[in-house]
Formats: C-alpha cells, structure tokens, sequence
C-alpha cells in the first residue's frame, strides 16, 4: 500500500491485476476502454459494493460510490493502464469516496443544530402558510378567465400585452378582467377572515 504525504488519501494497492480480454484496435494496441471497464465491472461491482457498504453502512450510498468510480474509470482508462492494475484503482477510488460520504456527513451533522430552526420556522410563517392557503382557496373560486389572468399576471410576471397574446384576447379585456378578479379575490379573503 502506497501513500502520499499530507492526508491520508490511498493512491494504489497493489492487489492481483485483472486481466482484460477485451479486444485491441486494429494496429493501435489499445485495449477498447469500454469492454474493459465492462469486465471489470462484471467481474468485480458486487464485491466493491460490499466494500462500500461497509465503509458507509449504507446500501444506496454504497452503490452511487462504485458507480461514481466506474464512471471515472471508463473516462479515465487510458491513463491507468501505466503499471496499475483497474481493479486496485477501483479499490481506491471506493475508498476515497466514502471517505468523501464520511466528511459530507461529518458537516452536514455539524450544520444541521443549526439549520433545524430556520428563521421562518416560527408563528410567522405558520401565519404566512396558512395565509396561502386562505388565498390558494380563493384563487380557485375564481372564474377560469380570471384566475388565468391574474396567475399569468402575478406568478408568471407577465405583462398585459404579453397575457393578451397569450390568452388571445385584446390587452383592454385583460385590465377589465384582471380587475374583476383582484376585486372578487380581495372579496374572498376578506369573507374568509370573518
């Protein structure tokens, strides 16, 4: 096992070399990356995943990290060919991941106290939630025409020629309309507060 200085970031084990039987292009003597990353994913994906599983005590977790790792594999593969064999690049790009899971736990535990209490988490924003509600409910006792103008006008920040163009109705049936429905939707609220 080979370690770099500074953190402790495995760069190769050397373990058995896998052989690949993946055919070589014509004249260039490359092995076809994709056949050969394939193999080895055949031959070896259950015992990584075991691997990362027992790193990060997760079964999904463990499988985005071996995927993650053939992902870098299949793009990288020309380059590893030089005295490394794929399957301890494996290894350790399974290792360095979840030791990567291991940190983003590690600050998402350190941030979570205080991303529990969110600063509208309070009766203000039970207050705000329950006024959507009131007026969710008001929307939809609105006529279709009205309702679409003022969803298009206020949700969509589109202006009266652009509703007209879209509606297909002239930009003076759109104020008209957007001012009936604003005065039944201010009615509606107003009746629901009572």
């Amino acid at each position: 096992m080979q370690r770099r200085a500074g953190p402790a970031r495995l760069i190769c084990v050397d373990a058995e070399r896998t052989r690949t039987t993946a055919t070589a292009s014509p004249g260039s003597g490359l092995i076809d990356s994709a056949a050969a990353v394939s193999e080895l994913f055949r031959g070896h994906q259950l015992e990584l995943v075991r691997l990362a599983a027992l790193m990060t005590g997760d079964l999904a977790t463990a499988e985005d990290v071996v995927q993650d790792v053939f992902e870098a594999m299949h793009r990288r593969w020309p380059s590893l060919r030089n005295g490394i064999s794929g399957l301890a690049y494996a290894r350790a790009g399974v290792l360095n991941g979840c030791r990567s899971v291991h940190r983003r736990n590690a600050v998402r535990r350190k941030h979570a106290a205080s991303l529990a209490e969110l600063p509208g988490s309070g009766p203000d924003a039970a207050s705000a939630t329950a006024d959507r509600d009131v007026l969710a409910t008001a929307l939809r006792g609105l006529p279709r025409r009205q309702r679409e103008v003022i969803v298009l006008r206020y949700y969509c920040d589109l202006d009266v020629s652009e509703i007209a163009a879209m509606l297909r109705i002239g930009p003076s049936a759109v104020r008209s309309t957007m001012s009936r429905g604003l005065a039944a939707l201010a009615l509606a609220v107003r009746e629901d507060a009572r």
